[in-house]
């Protein structure tokens, strides 16, 4: 089953051309910009979060405010940078933010992309990796934090108030709120690893990998390959299925200053450039009216495969501008590709055809 929802990057400062477009304002239309999601019908509100740049931060506030004035859109992370994090203090929000929710968090994690600051993680406190990238501690954190919310006994107790031998996990513990954590990979390799850790998939908006074929065909053979190792690895055991997300540029056309705002968008391909080091692939900008923008879906091999499609969308142009590319979206496109309006929260409101 599949569903959609959008994708924040959490843009704010004198750079926007927007005067007096703080993060307080940034913070408080992406509330609102959550509370009308919720009220369309769609199914996610996802955020970026990174470090030392005018972008979203510290999710957990803001999830929070989110899930305090909704009542069934999930709300979550694309994605958290683990290099940063205290895995066990960010288990114990997460699961509070779960429980306050009543199961509607859905984290995004992973290593993190380039950030602005050199090796900013150690100005966090953490320190000793061998990698250049701080992957090593990502993981290493990742491993923690999901120890953590599956309910792992992970220190000692004082043995003078609960006698010898007796550990204790952290809390409080939000139960599920494991299956719903999804890692962000940008890689084939990264998203067999994904599958063997037991959790989602949230693919990058970038590959790091350039052959000539097409981002969606490119992403739709990592999707492969992780649902491969995911059925090699846990089999027909009772584990939840997993979900796999893309994200895209997406702005249908419905009236004459969506033409204008973004017609020329639509002109755009698929980029090449490099990221780490690697010669990556970018996904292209889709903006048509509203048949040829179902036709271009349909032909997304990725958008296809997937279980989830979060739209990526200019928070800084404001919270009418957004609901109004989301409401077109959901009225005018969505339909056409199976989905219906999610009325009854996360567990059973994910309906966009069957694969």
């Amino acid at each position: 089953m599949k569903s959609f929802g959008f994708l924040s990057f959490g843009h704010y400062g004198p750079r926007i051309g927007r005067p007096g477009f703080d993060a307080g304002v940034s913070l408080r239309e992406a509330v609102e910009i959550g509370v009308g999601a919720d009220e369309i019908g769609v199914n996610g509100a996802m955020f970026r979060v990174h470090h030392f740049a005018k972008q979203s931060a510290a999710p957990m506030p803001l999830l929070a405010a989110i899930a305090a004035r909704t009542s069934r859109i999930e709300v979550g992370t694309g994605v958290i940078d683990m290099r940063y994090e205290n895995p066990l203090y960010l288990a114990e929000e997460a699961a509070s933010l779960d429980l306050l929710a009543e199961g509607r968090v859905a984290l995004g994690v992973s290593r993190g992309s380039p950030e602005p600051a050199y090796r900013g993680w150690e100005a966090f406190g953490y320190t000793g990796s061998s990698d250049p990238r701080g992957a090593d501690i990502g993981r290493e954190h990742f491993e923690q934090f999901m120890e953590a919310i599956r309910g792992g006994n992970l220190v000692d107790a004082d043995p003078a108030q609960f006698g010898p031998g007796v550990r204790l996990p952290i809390e409080p513990q939000s139960p599920g709120l494991d299956t719903r954590v999804w890692w962000g990979a940008g890689s084939r390799e990264t998203a067999e690893w994904t599958a063997e850790k037991g959790v989602n998939l949230m693919s990058s908006t970038l590959l790091t990998e350039a052959t000539g074929q097409s981002f969606g065909d490119l992403q739709a053979e990592q999707i492969a390959a992780y649902r491969r190792r995911w059925s090699e690895t846990w089999g027909t055991t009772d584990r939840q299925a997993p979900r796999v997300s893309v994200s895209r540029s997406i702005f249908p056309i419905v009236d004459d200053r969506d033409r204008q705002i973004f017609s020329r968008q639509g002109e755009s391909n698929d980029g090449i450039g490099q990221i780490d080091g690697f010669t990556s692939t970018f996904g292209k900008t889709y903006a048509a009216e509203p048949d040829e923008l179902i036709a271009q879906l349909q032909g997304d091999a990725a958008v296809q495969a997937a279980d989830n499609l979060l739209l990526t969308i200019p928070s800084q142009a404001g919270v009418e501008l957004n609901l109004h590319i989301l409401s077109a979206f959901a009225e005018h496109v969505a339909p056409a590709l199976g989905w219906e309006p999610n009325t009854a929260g996360p567990a059973t409101g994910y309906s966009i055809g069957e694969r």
